[in-house]
């Protein structure tokens, strides 16, 4: 997280916090150190961020300071706290932890939580992969190594051009062009055994390599099935 977006946040925590909070607290929450929270602060009150407190004790943002609050109707509240829960039955622990991060930056939607409820369910974090690193792979046109076994348990080792994340129930999948298949092929997370974010990157190709992707998908109907879904052709 670059500074600028986590002096954002922790600006966020201080005004939604109801009593004073530790550096400590604030780093596990936005998986930094304390030291780094101690000057973040003295940061934001050079600024004249009007925070209150000191090292040991804890901080507090003074009344008064706050942001202009987004204008939402009830149906679009409602649609994003049903579509910040969906992402609880993802398996993306990253994408579940910026979903929380939304709820304590918009207050309506913690006032219209306890009518809407969204089952758990759904994929298990995979344990070998990263999966906040892959779509920044995506982002950067930056390719991965992976160590992959398919559902005979069958080892193969692939170099990938990741071009898409797609999200089912019951698993994720890794879209991307295969150098050893010379095609694209889909890679359940959960088979990942290991991977490498390599230093070589594909940059320029990833948008062309994403319409190549969607056309030979059937189009840009995102409720259609790839035909390796669950059983992976890799």
């Amino acid at each position: 997280m670059r500074k600028a977006e986590r002096l954002f946040e922790l600006i966020q925590i201080l005004r939604t916090s109801r009593k004073p909070i530790t550096a400590g607290q604030i780093g596990e929450i936005l998986e930094v150190s304390s030291r780094t929270i101690y000057r973040d602060i003295a940061s934001l009150q050079a600024m004249r961020v009007p925070i209150a407190g000191e090292a040991g004790i804890g901080y507090i943002m003074r009344p008064g300071y706050d942001l202009p609050p987004p204008n939402f109707d009830i149906e679009e509240i409602e649609a994003m706290v049903v579509g910040l829960s969906l992402l609880n039955r993802t398996g993306d622990t990253s994408l579940q932890k910026a979903a929380r991060r939304i709820y304590n930056k918009l207050e309506g939607l913690r006032t219209n939580l306890q009518n809407l409820h969204v089952d758990a369910w759904g994929a298990d974090p995979p344990g070998k992969i990263e999966l906040s690193e892959v779509r920044n792979a995506i982002r950067t046109e930056q390719k991965i190594r992976l160590e992959y076994f398919d559902q005979h348990g069958v080892r193969s080792e692939r170099i990938i051009l990741p071009v898409a994340m797609v999200y089912y129930v019951e698993v994720i999948v890794i879209a991307a062009w295969c150098e050893l298949r010379e095609a694209f092929r889909h890679f359940r997370a959960d088979r990942v055994h290991a991977c490498q974010f390599l230093d070589e990157t594909f940059i320029g190709e990833g948008s062309k390599l994403r319409e190549q992707w969607k056309h030979e998908r059937g189009g840009n109907d995102e409720t259609k099935r790839p035909k390796d879904y669950g059983n992976s052709t890799a």
